[in-house]
């Protein structure tokens, strides 16, 4: 009877080391990257030509868990349920590495804003590079100008008029009171005003623009950062960290850096959606 026991225990030793071995080798075998990635690129198919590349490269698989604005990003990377995180930079972002939950934050490309208006130009503004000489010009002529309150805009803007020199003060400063952002644009047309709104969503109708132009862009200072950074694996250890890191670093590779430029420039004509942060243009 003693030897039964010694035998099951035994017995019982190794299954539960195979056990282990088994749960060891799924961990490092583990090829999915579960991402959360802002709307913006994967709307424009960036996020997915990029992620094709990876796979290619490395074997990973690249899986989407959301997408959406920074708000639900923000949600799935503290419940845990991602590998890593891109989105615009600001305080949400800040708050995840400061609350422990992401690790090894960079930037690693920039999409654009631009000033929209009527098309018949009050401020004669149209073709100019400069943000804040437009804001002045704007401010000169005293043309409506709405103060939209999407945080990225308004970030932005705050920069401009600081430039400018000017205080944007008078019955000429038109105060956002839209229900949602997406409908600034319209609020403007009825307004007949000038705002400063992301590119990507203007020109590819996220935002309908009909009545309104876009009549300044190219301003490198109107150019905001996205971030991308991994899980904290001692927050989450069951999170690949390993993965994470990879696809990481390889978005601020230089053929990733180059492909910023390229993308652009291939689906929408005239310039690049997005801009790298390595590369000279």
């Amino acid at each position: 009877m003693k030897s039964k026991t010694l035998i099951l225990a035994a017995l019982s030793l190794l299954l539960a080391g195979a056990a282990c071995d088994r749960k060891s080798e799924m961990a490092t075998d583990n090829h999915v990257v579960r991402c959360a990635v802002i709307g913006g690129m994967t709307m424009t198919g960036l996020w997915p030509a990029i992620a094709k590349m990876f796979e290619a490269q490395t074997g990973y698989r690249v899986e989407i868990i959301a997408t959406g604005p920074r708000p639900d990003l923000d949600k799935v990377m503290r419940a845990g349920q991602v590998d890593l995180l891109t989105m615009h930079s600001g305080d949400i972002t800040t708050d995840l590495v400061a609350d422990g939950y992401g690790v090894n934050m960079r930037p690693w490309t920039r999409n654009e804003l631009c000033i929209l208006g009527p098309p018949d130009d009050p401020a004669h503004i149209r073709g100019l590079t400069n943000g804040a000489a437009a804001l002045r010009q704007i401010a000169e002529a005293r043309a409506r100008f709405i103060d939209f309150q999407g945080i990225g805009s308004r970030e932005l803007v705050h920069t401009l008029w600081r430039l400018s020199g000017v205080e944007p003060k008078g019955d000429w400063v038109i105060r956002d009171d839209t229900i949602s952002k997406w409908n600034i644009l319209q609020f403007a047309r009825t307004n007949h005003a000038y705002v400063v709104v992301g590119y990507i969503p203007a020109q590819m109708g996220k935002m309908p623009a009909e009545g309104m132009e876009i009549l300044v862009k190219g301003d490198p200072i109107m150019r905001r950062p996205f971030i991308v950074m991994e899980t904290n694996p001692k927050k989450f250890p069951q999170a690949n960290f390993t993965g994470a890191r990879a696809l990481s670093d390889f978005l601020l590779s230089t053929n990733v850096q180059n492909f910023l430029l390229e993308f652009g420039r291939q689906t929408n004509g005239p310039g690049p959606l997005f801009f790298p942060v390595t590369v000279t243009e």
